[in-house]
C-alpha cells in the first residue's frame, strides 16, 4: 500500500479509520526518504470521512466489517444481490429498546445509523431525527433499500463486464501499461537519488 501510494505521488489518501496507521507509516517512509536523499516523494495527507469512517459487522457490531475477518452474514459485499443485502441488514444485530439513537450501549443501531448517514451523505444526527418516531423494523427496511440503491450501479456494471473474460484481460493489460507509464518517472527519480542508475 505504501509503495503504491508513494509511487504514484498521491497527495491525498482517502481511507477508513482502521487504515490510519498504514497512512502514517507511508508518510514516515516518505519523510525519511526525503530527509536522506532530498525532496523526491510526496508526503500524502490522510483523508478520513466524517461519516462512515468505520463500518462495523452487522452481526458483531463491536468488530469492523471485513471480508477477511468479519462474519459472512455481517458483511455486505459490493456485488451482493439485492435480496442478500436485504437479508443481511434485516437480520443485523440491534439492541434492546426501539429508539433510533446512537449510544455506547447500542452498537448495532449506531452502526446502522452510520451506514445510512454515509449512503445518504447526511449526518448521523439527521438520520436520528428523521427516524426517531419509527421502530427498528421500518428503519432496517430503509437502510436495506438505500444500500441496495447505492450499490446498484456498481453491481450492474460488474454484471455487464464480468462475462467477457477477454475484454477484462485487455482492460487489465491497458491499465497496467498506463500505471507503469505514470510510475516510471517516480521510480527513475528514486533510483537516481539513491545512486542506482541504469
Amino acid at each position: 500500500m505504501a509503495a503504491d501510494v508513494l509511487l504514484y505521488r498521491a497527495t491525498e489518501v482517502p481511507v477508513g479509520d482502521d487504515q490510519r496507521q498504514h497512512v502514517e507509516l507511508m508518510r514516515e517512509i516518505a519523510r525519511r526518504f526525503n530527509e536522506r536523499f532530498g525532496e523526491t516523494l510526496v508526503v500524502p495527507e490522510l483523508k478520513i470521512p466524517a461519516v462512515g469512517a468505520r463500518i462495523m459487522d452487522l452481526q458483531e457490531p463491536e468488530s469492523k466489517m471485513s471480508t477477511t475477518s468479519g462474519t459472512e452474514a455481517g458483511t455486505v459485499l459490493v456485488i451482493d444481490e439485492p435480496e442478500a443485502i436485504r437479508k443481511k441488514v434485516g437480520s443485523a444485530v440491534t439492541d434492546s429498546g426501539r429508539e433510533i439513537v446512537r449510544a455506547p450501549d447500542k452498537p448495532g443501531i449506531s452502526n446502522l445509523i452510520e451506514i445510512l448517514a454515509a449512503v445518504r451523505e447526511q449526518t448521523p444526527t439527521e438520520v436520528e431525527t428523521e427516524f426517531a418516531p419509527l421502530g427498528y423494523g421500518a428503519f432496517k427496511d430503509t437502510v436495506s433499500e438505500e444500500v441496495v440503491g447505492y450499490l446498484a450501479p456498481v453491481r450492474e456494471r460488474y454484471a455487464e463486464l464480468r462475462p467477457d473474460e477477454a475484454a477484462l484481460e485487455a482492460a487489465l493489460a491497458a491499465g497496467a501499461e498506463k500505471a507503469r507509464a505514470i510510475a516510471a518517472p517516480t521510480l527513475a527519480d528514486v533510483r537516481d537519488r539513491m545512486g542506482y542508475r541504469p
